[in-house]
This record gives structure tokens, C-alpha cells and sequence, in this order.
């Protein structure tokens, strides 16, 4: 296996953590690939689709705005794709390009990580937006048997909560009786430890409790105002850098059918966040 592409595209893409971690694991997997990323304007996914077919382009990974025009224009989904009308990764099958979403068995993967088994839990779900869609429906398929949905806009935790037999909308009370908590929002991101207001804090740490999981999406800052408050009421807390990088992987078991080193995924993005 000489000499292959694979590419993110999006639009911004100049901040994105995916050409770090994916050179990364292919040098320690010693294939000769390489990736890059390419700022395409909103609109031009399909367009997008047909250069990766004249172009040769092995594997393409998809974020925003795009997500939904390449589900779109693919030849088929597989299924957790075709229940979010969202893809994030391609891949070839012989001649027809398939669409992935690996984000929810990314979510799943870095829980598994940590020990964690969603089975029979009682999940908490914070927004419901495309990443909580994808936790949502990851959660219902890796057998969470009461998935809550809560959002500011009730019609929104409705339609995301379609997505799980399991999954209903909730009220913040029922925080307190779950076992995992998920910040699916954008709610922290950039925060300083010092100077965090409850703007930066994803529900009322007072609605946390020991013993629970609490996981944050949100991996800039890795340590969140909120998941600080989680630490000192004795919660195991989970960052939102696993998922980035076991979705990358997942990406890049469907592209050289191998499952990278995820420790040299991670140390190359802490590297790279550090420098920021």
C-alpha cells in the first residue's frame, strides 16, 4: 500500500485537530499515507465527492458544513449514517463510495476506554445538536436502556430524541438520578479555569453527585470549568478527546482496514493543543 491520499474537508478547516491525529497513526502504522485538508465552501460537498473520485482520494473525512449534502451523494450508508442523514467519513467499496458516522461509536469506544459500559445505563444527554444526535443514537444502539434528552429548545430535544427507543425528553432534575452525564454542547469551550462564570458550565454542578460519570465533549480547554466542578464532588470525569480520536480511528480501520494506535493519536493532539 503506496502512496495514498486521504483528506478532511469542511469550511473553517485551518483550526482542525484531524491532520495532526491521522498523520500521526499512519506513521506509527508505517503506510504511506498521507492527508490534508481542504477549506470547501458551503454547498460544494457533492462537488467535493466527485474530485475524490477523479482525484483517486482514498478515505475523506467530513465535518461541517457538509455533513448532510454527502450523506446525500454517496451510493449508500451504512446504517448509523442513514439514521443521522449525516456522514463524517467516506470510504470506497470497489467502485461506490459508502458514507460513515463514526462520532457515536467514537463516543461508545472512548467510554469503553475508560472502563465505562453504557449497557443497562441511565444516560443524561445535554443539547441536541449533530454531536448529541450522534450520542443519541450510539447510546440506543450500544443498549442504554433510559436516554434523557435536555435542551434549550424542547422541539429540538424532541426530534433528537426520536433517534433511541430508549431516549425521551427530560427536565435538569433528572441529572441528579443518572448514571453518565454527557455535555454535548459547545458550552465551555475556550473557557479559563479562573475566571469561568455558570455561562461556562454545561447544567448546575449541584445536580452532579459522586460516583457519576460525567463526560464533556469539549476538549479545548480538556479540563472544563464544568468537569472541574464534577472532579471536586468526586465524579469520574471523561474529556472530549477520546471521542475525536477513536472517531478518527474508526475512519481508519474502514480506510487500510487496521485499527491505529490511539495512544499516538492522543499524544499528538495534546501536543497540538498545548502549542495553542
Amino acid at each position: 500500500m503506496t502512496g495514498r491520499l486521504a483528506a478532511l474537508i469542511g469550511s473553517p478547516v485551518e483550526h482542525s485537530l484531524s491532520p495532526v491525529i491521522h498523520r500521526a497513526a499512519f506513521d506509527a502504522a508505517g503506510v504511506d499515507w498521507s492527508y490534508v485538508a481542504f477549506d470547501v465552501a458551503e454547498g460544494r460537498g457533492a462537488d467535493a465527492l466527485g474530485a475524490m473520485r477523479v482525484l483517486g482520494i482514498a478515505g475523506l473525512s467530513v465535518t461541517m458544513p457538509h455533513k448532510r449534502d454527502v450523506a446525500d451523494a454517496v451510493e449508500s450508508l451504512e446504517p448509523a449514517a442513514r439514521a443521522l442523514k449525516s456522514v463524517n467519513t467516506v470510504s470506497w467499496d470497489g467502485d461506490q463510495l459508502v458514507g460513515s458516522s463514526t462520532d457515536g461509536a467514537g463516543f461508545i469506544a472512548s467510554l469503553a476506554e475508560e472502563g465505562i459500559d453504557v449497557a443497562g445505563s441511565r444516560v443524561v444527554v445535554i443539547g441536541a445538536g449533530g454531536a448529541a444526535r450522534s450520542v443519541i443514537d450510539a447510546l440506543g444502539r450500544a443498549g442504554s436502556t433510559d436516554i434523557t434528552v435536555l435542551n434549550r429548545t424542547r422541539r429540538h430535544a424532541e426530534l433528537a430524541a426520536t433517534l433511541a427507543s430508549a431516549a425521551s425528553v427530560g427536565i435538569p432534575s433528572d441529572v441528579s438520578r443518572a448514571d453518565i452525564v454527557v455535555n454535548a454542547t459547545n458550552v465551555g469551550m475556550g473557557a479559563d479555569l479562573a475566571g469561568a462564570t455558570t455561562d461556562d458550565l454545561a447544567c448546575d454542578p449541584e445536580l452532579l453527585r459522586a460516583g457519576q460519570v460525567v463526560v464533556d465533549l469539549v476538549y479545548h480547554p480538556l479540563r472544563t470549568p464544568w468537569l472541574a466542578a464534577a472532579d471536586a464532588l468526586g465524579a469520574h470525569t471523561v474529556d472530549g478527546l477520546g471521542m475525536l480520536i477513536h472517531q478518527a480511528a474508526l475512519q481508519q480501520e474502514r480506510w487500510i482496514g487496521v485499527r491505529p494506535d490511539t495512544r499516538v493519536m492522543r499524544a499528538a493532539a495534546e501536543a497540538a493543543l498545548a502549542d495553542r
